[in-house]
């Protein structure tokens, strides 16, 4: 089944609840929501307490991007705030066997993320305990950016290697997505799809709906 993650860092924060609600209509499953710390990448955007305060506007999956270093520090306050998947990088994490175990034992579901330049095959160990893998389609930090083509081979590696070891690991692609590109994104394996300018820019509720419509040709 194909899952829209719209990301809320796309969204106009003084409507928020009213841009999510719109994408709920839509019929989006995941709503994605990126934690920046400043240090693991440039920016800073929201914590905890923006993930509590929105987690009574929908009864979606929380779908939880760590873009922060040593995210295992955290895992309790996510818990606390709603969230359903968490997601880490890496890259971010010194023991990255101990924070998947962490998420997993909180009673979330565990998700690992890879940086552009990052291969797939240092997931070789992990990939049987987790839930997901997100595919970096651009280098994380900002909003808006084009998608990097060579990510497309990324998610077709990951597909084999998945397909090849039988596990119902899910593969979510994020940056630079559109309806121009979303096609060729789920042609190569990708099946969770974030976008967050396509969705938020202009009618939230449209945008995320054009996507599930082409999603239908996929899921039927």
């Amino acid at each position: 089944m194909i899952i829209l993650s719209p990301s809320v860092l796309g969204a106009d924060f003084t409507k928020l609840g009213e841009q999510i609600a719109a994408v709920d209509r839509a019929g989006a499953e995941y709503i994605h929501l990126d934690v920046m710390d400043g240090s693991f990448v440039p920016s800073i955007s929201f914590g905890m307490p923006v993930i509590a305060s929105i987690r009574g506007c929908t009864g979606r999956i929380f779908d939880v991007h760590m873009m922060v270093e040593e995210p295992g520090r955290f895992v309790d306050d996510l818990k606390k705030a709603g969230a359903d998947i968490v997601c880490v990088h890496q890259e971010a994490c010194r023991h990255l066997d101990r924070t998947v175990n962490q998420i997993r034992e909180a009673g979330m579901s565990p998700a690992v993320a890879l940086n552009p330049a990052t291969p797939v095959e240092t997931l070789s160990c992990i990939l049987p305990y987790v839930d997901m893998v997100l595919v970096m389609s651009v280098n994380p930090g900002f909003g808006g950016q084009k998608f990097i083509p060579y990510t497309l081979e990324k998610i077709r590696a990951l597909r084999r290697m998945i397909d090849e070891q039988g596990l119902k690991c899910r593969i979510e692609i994020d940056g630079g997505v559109k309806l121009s590109n979303v096609e060729e994104i789920l042609q190569a394996g990708a099946d969770t799809i974030v976008v967050g300018s396509g969705v938020f820019s202009g009618d939230a509720e449209k945008n995320a709906a054009d996507f599930m419509e082409i999603f239908r040709k996929y899921n039927a």
